[in-house]
């Protein structure tokens, strides 16, 4: 009490000689310290802090969260860059869109977007799991590369499979050929039956064609669904560098691991796809409406610095950008290839709202006919009654229901 009295009457210098005083004396930090001889507020209930009255409405959380969903569920920076694409046409479908909720949904910021959908995302939380193994031929033809190339023009990509086993690897099943490109970090995706060379080796050349850019490299991990002479051979003939890399080593193909997650894994889940009908239908998905989802209207950042200071690790992106715009931003205006023009010319007639649900009632088709070859094998196998849940093959819990969220 004697030195909260004296460092309160005081003056600026002389409450410094008091502070060190008492610092030496109690151990305290110099800061605590200064909080402890401050005298307290008084009129003001101890314990009880100031809080700001609310920014945002109801109904603008509610129109975020709307958009948070049909976009499917983005990260908040992604979403917040997003919305100058989406709300103009969320006028047409959202109720209760005025132009004052309208200014608070484009006011709210990125940190307050993660605060306000935590509970939401925490629902989302998945881990992912491959079952691809290495291949052990060729590898001295393939060099490595242990870090992605900065400042490459479009074209320079990184390639994976994700497989849909469900809880079991037995026979043959479906797999994802996902491709991104590491300039723009446009996506292309096709399903395959197994992971034979050959099947492969023609999922790739469909995505050649279907590419608004020149394929210029790949990058794989050590499979023996790349690593092998088919693959070599088309690289060597279209003069496309090919690059693997470390076994063991994800980071090395870090960006194409990330798209495992959010084009493939997010969407599928953990079910096991293994007829051709279903594989038909993941491609319908995967060349139509998704593709247009991804590329043109889901925005997605880049890593421009990563430091390290002491035992924190700070990292820098670049704006949000929609992989479409880093394309065109990529070329002059004046000679920009037709391929993006034509995108361009395309996004400005899609509904992303409409294609949106088109994803989901493609999903929901392709999850019926998944239930009901479930249930017929329960009933050949003697079980009686309708299975109650889809389990994960990795935690065993009931699979979450698959709507635009979960995409």
């Amino acid at each position: 009490m004697t030195y909260r009295k004296r460092y309160g009457t005081a003056s600026r210098q002389e409450r410094s000689k008091v502070l060190d005083e008492f610092c030496e004396l109690t151990g305290y930090h110099r800061k605590y310290a200064t909080a402890v001889l401050n005298p307290r507020e008084k009129g003001r209930a101890k314990g009880t802090p100031r809080r700001r009255r609310p920014t945002y409405s109801p109904e603008a959380l509610r129109v975020l969260e709307e958009l948070w969903r049909a976009a499917g569920s983005p990260w908040s920076v992604r979403l917040k860059a997003l919305l100058g694409l989406w709300l103009p046409w969320a006028r047409r479908h959202l109720q209760g869109l005025s132009p004052a909720v309208e200014q608070q949904v484009l006011r709210i910021s990125a940190r307050q977007i993660d605060r306000r959908l935590a509970p939401k995302k925490r629902r989302l939380r998945r881990r992912l799991y491959g079952r691809t193994k290495p291949g052990g031929l060729l590898r001295h033809q393939v060099p490595i590369r242990t870090e992605a190339p900065r400042g490459v023009p479009p074209g320079y990509t990184e390639v994976d499979l994700v497989s849909h086993s469900g809880p079991s690897a037995r026979g043959e099943f479906a797999y994802s050929l996902n491709l991104t490109d590491l300039h723009s970090g446009w996506c292309e995706t096709r399903a395959v039956l197994g992971r034979g060379q050959e099947a492969v080796l023609a999922a790739l050349k469909a995505i050649q064609a279907n590419l608004p850019f020149p394929l210029l490299g790949l990058h794989s991990d050590n499979g023996s669904e790349f690593i092998n002479h088919h693959l070599i051979r088309y690289c060597q003939l279209h003069r496309i560098q090919f690059t693997r890399s470390r076994p063991y080593k994800k980071d090395d193909n870090a960006r194409i691991e990330q798209k495992n997650w959010t084009h493939v894994r997010r969407i599928w889940g953990w079910d096991r796809y293994d007829t051709p009908e279903q594989v038909r239908a993941m491609n319908d998905l995967y060349t139509a409406e998704l593709r247009l989802m991804m590329n043109l209207f889901q925005p997605s950042v880049k890593l421009v610095e990563k430091a390290r200071r002491g035992s924190r690790l700070s990292r820098r992106y670049d704006p949000p950008k929609t992989p479409l715009d880093r394309l065109a931003d990529a070329h002059p205006r004046n000679a920009m290839p037709p391929a993006i023009q034509k995108l361009l010319a395309l996004r400005e007639t899609i509904d992303p709202f409409e294609l949106s649900a088109a994803i989901e009632r493609k999903l929901r088709h392709t999850e019926s006919t998944t239930t009901a070859r479930a249930f017929a094998g329960r009933q050949a196998s003697g079980a009686s009654g309708p299975p109650t849940a889809s389990l994960s093959p990795q935690r065993g819990r009931p699979k979450q229901e698959t709507t635009c969220a979960s995409w």
